[in-house]
Order: structure tokens, then C-alpha cells, then sequence
């Protein structure tokens, strides 16, 4: 029979184009039932009512004329028309009743699906699926119902009436408007799929790319435990998990970063239908939502959709607490991020002060708004909603889309990257920042804020307008060089986002923002924490190291993660990660940290660098450090990464950090490691020969080069403005040592302050033949554009 006949259609009958009879959604769940099962993809099985069996209701109910008539008479640019249109024909639609040939066909295969899983009647999802949905360019996500633990025949044939009136809620026909899609042409289709008792283990969202930045090679998975439902809606923030795609089937297990969420609440199952809310135990709380094995099994599947579809994709997940198996419930295309790796232009925002924030939380996308506060507690107000003002609430739903789209930006309590605001506000294109916990006691209404997505994951919010600017950049125009132009990064946060930049690479990744931001915690503190007696410092910790048991880990895998993470983002290419830099002053800083650093008149010039690692009193900690490395390169795979030494006073201190590190598995030239040390010390220059003997090239830190050759503290701001790179004796030092690294065929580069500030010194750099200058990302494209012109005149 033809297909387009029929009222039902099973996953096993449905294929991709046939997204005009069962709609986007359907269509993807009956293709890979059908085709992707075959590669491992486990997706539960079910029905769908058609496009036919939609227009029939309609005709059979006498509503097609009455919707007609209804749409005549809606204003569009009316909120109080829109919201008129939609309750009258939800209502209709409820309120109509089923041709009985089609009542009857959806109770005997909802009768069939109850037998394949050896029940009566079977708890089933009923979920909405429109015929012009999950196109590339429209994803139509949330706009339509979905209907969870739907048990018995009266209920699956009231729940599917329901599936139907949502085509027409206020926000599908919003978005319909937005889109250009005209409302009586859509039909709606009401897919029935065996429930996955998720409520007794865990489920989330999987993305085939980074949701912020559009980088392709991760995968982004969600999870909670209990219903997914509570992600979308934005109540709780997720556990997080990034799996670096190109290294996923090459035995290694490259889950990069690990985020415990705040999951203290879950919905589960209700007796008679429905889902009802209860909390997480505190165990429960502190313990992530998937095993490691679970989330490559599930980055691999996302992996296998995405290539399938050849398009990134947005997937549900469930897992199923009676057998533990994994299942994808739903899949659509990516419509906000696709592409941006292809973009042929870059804009960066600006932000113009240096005031403080006074909150913050999760940043979504990389712009910056302000505006007026408006402050809506519930739904029922969005008609108070001005067009420019800033919408502050403590979490939207799909509801919330036609005053959305007029907000200037919005700030939630609630919420992570993948909740309702989070998804829409990217599509929007409107700055957005999600779980700032606080936003609605702390933000006044009728305030001006303004709300900062530009400096990586942190959003920051301000009192005040404050002035920015946006600068764009045609990357087209920007020249090719024969000196390397690369990044110096020190936030993991902002190097998928920076890697758009025109780059060869990372000459400075720096370990101390991972350590100060991310484990904030002094390394001796967790490798003695055992140690440690019950009180501030103890508490603290255990405060920031949720989920890790075993501390030292905690330490090793935080830092791998964050050197991973900007690793992954410029992969193939070369990273250079310096290993730690820290002086005294700034370690003692760090939770515990008072406790193992010396008081140094000094730091500048004291216990730092190299000299730390082959001390006793912090070798655990160094040797911590090479645990992490070898993680990121033995673990994930991320072989792309060069180790540099910084500080390095001596030959003698050189070789002895270098068979530390043989010790702990980081040998040199194996698996193609390289090791390069700092030139920043004048001894470095002096004896350069011989250190390049021991080591695979040399970086100018030319802060402190120039620090230590003009005997200049750049920490004094009173002779502060003696410190200049330009100075002579500070370029003779420059030049010489580029020409014996030239000569000797090592690597020679500079990862300082000096080119990103002063362009003659950049120039000086090319004219003596550097092999790579490494910038801060705002420089980055004058400084390469400088830096042609030059090599032209050459």
C-alpha cells in the first residue's frame, strides 16, 4: 500500500524523505531505527500517525474552513492576537473527536507496541513531529508538544488530540511567522515510542559540535539523572562532558573535559501517567550522571548519526534504568552553529572598562547587550515585555519565545547551556547568560545592565550601560606569512571560539589559568590532603572537588582537561603548553597554598620554574603535573602538544627536569615529544649552544628577558616604564640567539608581551629572521598583517 494512504506508520516503514507524510522528527527516528540499528544505534521502537491522518482529523471535525477563517483574521504583530488565535484553535482541535477507522488503527497498534515488550499496555512518549520541522535551517525545537509516561488506549488517543492542538501554540505560531512558513500548509504528526525509564537512571541532549562557538570536532553531551525534561526547562544544571571526535575510534578514551552539574532535583515516572518532581540524594548530587564508557558509547553514536546525516545534530539520549541500556530518542539537524568553521568573516566584541562584575554565570554565545531590566517572574506577564529591554527571569520555556526574540539579552537563575534560553538565544543571536543563580534577587527592575559573553564560559554582568566595540575582520583579506603567527592562550574557555582566528598553532598555553581557574586549589594541598586537619582549607576543598574521591586525580584530571580542551581546538596543529610558572606569591594565593610556600622578598627572581620541579618539597606536585601530560597525550591522543620549561637557570637544572620527566613517561622524541625550553633568563643566550643540546628549541620570554637584562622588577610600577622590549641590549640578546637556534636547525619563537605590543618590535623580529611570534588573540590579525608587509619588502 502506498504509503501516503496511510494513517500509521511503523519506524521500520519510515525513512528520511518521508518528512512530508510523519514530519522532521519521525522521519529521523523511523531512519535510524531502520538503517543506523544496523551500526549499533539503539533507538526504541514505535509509530506514527501521518499527514493524511492530521488532515482527515481536521476534515472530519469541520476545522479546516474554521482554521482558515481564524488565520484571516490574526494580526501578527499582535501579542494579544496571537495569543487569542492560538487558545481558539487549541481548543477546537482538543475538543474534536477522532474519525472512528483512525481511532481504532492507533489502539491496535499502540495494542501491537504493548506485545513487542510483553505488556498489557505499555508506558509510551507521544511526541509532536510538523511536517516543515527539523529542516537545516529551521529546527522548530520546543515548539511543539511532547508527552512523557502515557499509559493505556483513552489516554495515548487523548494525548495524540493534544500532539495535534500544539501545532497551534503560541510559540510554533510565532516561530512560524519569524520563519516564513505558512500555517495551514504544516501538518502534525504524533509519534508513539516505547518509554525509556530514564526516571530510574539518567538521560540528556548530545550535541555533534561545540553549541557556543560551532567548533566541529567534539561532542557536547548533557546529562542528568531522572527525565531529560528538566534540562530543557532549565531547573537544574546538567553534568557536562566534551569527547574530541577524531581521536574517538582510535583506542583512545578522549573524554577532554568533565563538569559535575547542580542535578538536586529529577522528574520521574507518576503512578496513572505524568511525571512528578522529587530530589537527588546528596551522593547522588555529587557523582556524575554517566560512566566514562557510557559517554563514548554515546559521542560514538552522535558520531555515527552525524555522519549519516552528514550534518551535526542535536540528539536525545535516554538511559534505561531496568536493563542499563543507552537509547537516542530523537535526532535533528544543528540549525544555529553549522558553518561558522567555514565563515569568511570574525567579529569580536569589545567590552570598553574595567569595572567589576557584580554577577555572573554561564555564558551563551559571544556577544554583549544592554539595556533596561524587565523583570518577569511567570508567563503570564510577558505582555509587559518591551522590545530592547532586558528580560531577567528565573527560567523561560517555550512560552517565552515572542518576547525573546525583543530582549536586548537575557539573564536567568536557572539553567545550563542546553536549557530552553540557552538553545533559543543562540538561534536568536541574542546574548544570553544562564544559571547565575542570583539574577532575580541581586538585579533590580528598571536598572540598566549590561550582560558580557565575550570573555569565554564566564558571563559577566554590569550595573550600567557600559561602552563596547565590535570590530570585524574579513578573514579572506587576511595574508598568508612565512613566519608562523600563533596564539598565546591561557583559558581553555576561549580556544574553541579562538581557533577561527587565521593561526598556525599555539606558541604559549599557558598551565596557570587552568590551576588559579579551574582547580584553584595548591597541588600540595590535594597530594597531602589526607594529611590535612578538618577546617577551612579541608572544607574548601572538598567543596571544589565534588565527584573525585581520590584528590590527586582530581588535580591530574583538571589539568589535562584544560590543556586538552585547547589542544583539541587547534589539532593538528603544533601546542606548546608551558609547564607551570607560578612565584611564590601566586601559589600561596590558591586554596592551602599558605601552608607549602616560602615568603620571598623577591618572587620574580625566586623559587619558580625549572628550579621548582627538581626540588624535593614540590617534586610530588611536578611529577602531577607530568601525569596530566601524559594523559593528554597517551589517553586522549592529543600528541599535537610540545612541552616547554620555563625558568630555566642552568644546563645542569635542565637535564635534571628532563630525567624526571624521562621517569615519568615523558621522554623525549618518543611518540614525537618535543621538549623546548624558555629563553628568558640572559643565561639562556650565553650558553644557548648547550642548552640546545639537551633541549628541541628555544621560546624568547621577552618579559623577563628583559626584565633580567635591564635588572628591571616589572612588578615595580615606579621603574615599571624601564621595561621595553625595544631596548638595544634587549634585541642584541634577541637576535643572537635566533641565529644560533638557526644554525643549529632548532625551533626558535617568541611567546612575550613584546609584538602583540609594539609593532616596530614585531618588525624587528622578522627582519632577524624569527621562525614563530606568538600573540594575544585581539593582535593577532594587525600583527599578521604587519608582519606580510614586511616579508614583502624583504
Amino acid at each position: 500500500m502506498d504509503k501516503s494512504k496511510k494513517n500509521i506508520l511503523w519506524f521500520k516503514e519510515i525513512l528520511k524523505k518521508d518528512g512530508k507524510l510523519v514530519g522532521g522528527k519521525n522521519s529521523s527516528l523511523g531512519e535510524m531505527y531502520s538503517i543506523l540499528g544496523k551500526k549499533g544505534v539503539k533507538v526504541p521502537n514505535g509509530f506514527a500517525t501521518t499527514s493524511k491522518a492530521f488532515w482527515d482529523y481536521l476534515k472530519h471535525n469541520k476545522l479546516d474552513q474554521k482554521m482558515k477563517q481564524l488565520f484571516k483574521e490574526f494580526n501578527p504583530n499582535s501579542l494579544a492576537s496571537l495569543k487569542k488565535t492560538g487558545k481558539t484553535a487549541r481548543e477546537m482541535i482538543v475538543k474534536g473527536k477522532f474519525p472512528p477507522e483512525l481511532a481504532k488503527e492507533i489502539i491496535d497498534n499502540y495494542k501491537l507496541l504493548s506485545r513487542e515488550y510483553g505488556e498489557k499496555a505499555t508506558d509510551v512518549a507521544i511526541r509532536s513531529s510538523a511536517t516543515a520541522e527539523d529542516l537545516i535551517t529551521a529546527s522548530f525545537a520546543g515548539q511543539m508538544e511532547t508527552f512523557l509516561n502515557v499509559k493505556g488506549e483513552n489516554d495515548v488517543l487523548d494525548t495524540v488530540r493534544r500532539c495535534y492542538a500544539s501545532l497551534f501554540t503560541d510559540r510554533s505560531i510565532s516561530y512560524r511567522e519569524e520563519k516564513g512558513f505558512k500555517h495551514l500548509e504544516i501538518a502534525l504528526s504524533a509519534c508513539c515510542q516505547k518509554m525509556v525509564r530514564s526516571d530510574m537512571s539518567s538521560s540528556g541532549i548530545m550535541f555533534t559540535l561545540d553549541t557556543e562557538t560551532g567548533f566541529q570536532n567534539v561532542v557536547l553531551i548533557n546529562s542528568i539523572f531522572g527525565l531529560g525534561e528538566m534540562i530543557v526547562q532549565g531547573k537544574i544544571t546538567p553534568d557536562e562532558f566534551y569527547v574530541f571526535k577524531p581521536n574517538l575510534n582510535k583506542n583512545y578514551k578522549p573524554i577532554i573535559s568533565k563538569s559535575l552539574g547542580r542535578k538536586d532535583r529529577k522528574y520521574i515516572y507518576k503512578k496513572g501517567g505524568g511525571l512528578k518532581e522529587v530530589k537527588v540524594s546528596s551522593v547522588g548530587q555529587n557523582r556524575f550522571s554517566l560512566t566514562d564508557s557510557e559517554i563514548l558509547t554515546l559521542a560514538k553514536w552522535g558520531c555515527i548519526i552525524e555522519k549519516h546525516y552528514n550534518h551535526p545534530q542535536d540528539i536525545e539520549w535516554a538511559k534505561d534504568g531496568k536493563t542499563g541500556k543507552l537509547f537516542i530518542v530523537q535526532s535533528r539537524p544543528e540549525t544555529v552553529n553549522f558553518g561558522k568553521q567555514t565563515q569568511t568573516f570574525y567579529e569580536e566584541y569589545e567590552i570598553k572598562s574595567k569595572k567589576e562584575p557584580f554577577l555572573t554565570g554561564i555564558a551563551i554565545g559571544n556577544k554583549i547587550g544592554a539595556g533596561k531590566v524587565k523583570m518577569i517572574p511567570d508567563v503570564s506577564e510577558i505582555a509587559k515585555f518591551k522590545k530592547g529591554e532586558v528580560l531577567v527571569t528565573k527560567m523561560t520555556d517555550p512560552d517565552w519565545v515572542p518576547i525573546m526574540m525583543q530582549a536586548a539579552a537575557i539573564i536567568t537563575d536557572e539553567g545550563g547551556k542546553t536549557a530552553h534560553a540557552a538553545i533559543v538565544s543562540r538561534e536568536l543571536g541574542i546574548p544570553c547568560i544562564v544559571g547565575t543563580r542570583y539574577a532575580t534577587k541581586r538585579i533590580k527592575g528598571g536598572t540598566e545592565v549590561t550582560a558580557d559573553c565575550t570573555r569565554g564560559l564566564e558571563g559577566k554582568i554590569y550595573h550600567g550601560k557600559i561602552p563596547f566595540k565590535i570590530k570585524r575582520y574579513n578573514l579572506k583579506k587576511i595574508p598568508k606569512t612565512k613566519t608562523k603567527i600563533m596564539l598565546n592562550i591561557g583559558a581553555p574557555d576561549i580556544a574553541f571560539s579562538t581557533s577561527f582566528l587565521p593561526n598556525q598553532g599555539v606558541g604559549l598555553a599557558r598551565e596557570e589559568f587552568i590551576i588559579a581557574e579551574k582547580i584553584k586549589i595548591h597541588p600540595l594541598a590535594l597530594y597531602y590532603y589526607k594529611k590535612l586537619k578538618a577546617g577551612k582549607v579541608k572544607k574548601a576543598i572538598d567543596e571544589n572537588t565534588k565527584g573525585y574521591p581520590d584528590k590527586k586525580q582530581y588535580f591530574v584530571e583538571k589539568l589535562a582537561e584544560g590543556i586538552a580542551k585547547i589542544a583539541a581546538a587547534f589539532y593538528p596543529k603544533e601546542v606548546i603548553v608551558r609547564l607551570s610558572d607560578f612565584k611564590t606569591n601566586e601559589y600561596e594565593t590558591l586554596i592551602g597554598g599558605a601552608e607549602y610556600e616560602p615568603k620571598e622578598a623577591n618572587p620574580m627572581i625566586g623559587f619558580r620554574g625549572a628550579s621548582r620541579y627538581t626540588d624535593v618539597s614540590f617534586l610530588p606536585a611536578f611529577k602531577m603535573e607530568c601525569q596530566a601530560i601524559r594523559m593528554v597525550r597517551e589517553k586522549f591522543g592529543l600528541k599535537n602538544i610540545t612541552v616547554m620549561i620555563p625558568f630555566c637557570r642552568t644546563v645542569e637544572e635542565g637535564k635534571k627536569v628532563l630525567d624526571i620527566m624521562r621517569k615519568e613517561g615523558l621522554v623525549k622524541g618518543k611518540d614525537g615529544l618535543k621538549i623546548i625550553v624558555m629563553c628568558e633568563i640572559p643565561s639562556n643566550v650565553l650558553l644557548a649552544d648547550k642548552f640546545l643540546d639537551i633541549f628541541d628549541g628555544m621560546s624568547i620570554g621577552s618579559n623577563d628577558l628583559t626584565q633580567l637584562t635591564l635588572g628591571v622588577d616589572r612588578d615595580n610600577a615606579q621603574i615599571a616604564y624601564l621595561s621595553d622590549e625595544r631596548n638595544e641590549a634587549v634585541k642584541k640578546l634577541v637576535k643572537e640567539v635566533i641565529g644560533i637556534c638557526k644554525k643549529r636547525k632548532k625551533y626558535i619563537g617568541i611567546c612575550g608581551q613584546g609584538p602583540s605590543d609594539y609593532p616596530d618590535f614585531a618588525e624587528f623580529l622578522v627582519k632577524v629572521g624569527i621562525d614563530s611570534m606568538s600573540l594575544n588573540p585581539d593582535t593577532i590579525i594587525q600583527t599578521t598583517q604587519l608582519v606580510a608587509k614586511v616579508e614583502k619588502k624583504r
